[in-house]
């Protein structure tokens, strides 16, 4: 596989991490720099793990992975979605806002927008040597990096426009996204 190609993989699997940074950019507060990074940093760092760990586990994991990672996704954001969506009408002007974004809420994120990056490097396990494996993870770790990064960016821009609607916005977003991954790999 040539550098291109995989470069274009990372930024398809980036999408949903894109997706999700500009959530958190939305209704965290915080700096955005620190918002932006952590979740480049996170979102990098699983999409690139994820794709290692599939290519090491090869073919007997893929169909396990495939059947149920679907649901896990929808799981994961739906509960953090509707958690966000819970806090604004039940919480105070904290929950309203958003909130501090909490290393366990963006790790679970960084787990649900990446599942499909496993299912990826059992894929490559037939096409890349152990080098060309690390190099792919790289790739793909750096390339969700920037995205959402930029994504945290984008998302502040939205959530000074929505003010105290961000949070509802955002987590009707994440919810979403995982009935969108439930969707297409349940009927496509």
């Amino acid at each position: 596989m040539s550098f291109a190609e995989i470069f274009l993989i990372g930024i398809g699997l980036s999408a949903d991490a894109f997706a999700v940074s500009v959530t958190n950019g939305m209704c965290k507060r915080g700096k955005v720099p620190v918002i932006g990074l952590l979740c480049g940093l996170c979102f990098g760092a699983f999409q690139g793990l994820m794709p290692y760990l599939g290519y090491a586990l090869g073919s007997t994991f893929a169909k396990f992975i495939s059947r149920y990672d679907h649901i896990i996704a929808l799981i994961l954001l739906g509960y953090i979605g509707g958690k966000m969506i819970y806090d604004v009408f039940k919480g105070g002007p904290e929950e309203a806002t958003g909130g501090e974004l909490k290393p366990g809420e963006l790790v679970l994120q960084g787990v649900a927008t990446s599942i499909d990056a496993l299912a990826v490097g059992v894929s490559f396990a037939g096409m890349l040597s152990p080098a060309g494996m690390l190099s792919a993870a790289l790739t793909i770790a750096a390339t969700t990096l920037v995205i959402s990064f930029a994504g945290a960016f984008i998302g502040r821009k939205f959530g000074d426009i929505l003010t105290n609607k961000a949070q509802l916005v955002g987590g009707l977003i994440l919810v979403g996204i995982g009935v969108k991954i439930f969707i297409e790999h349940t009927f496509f």
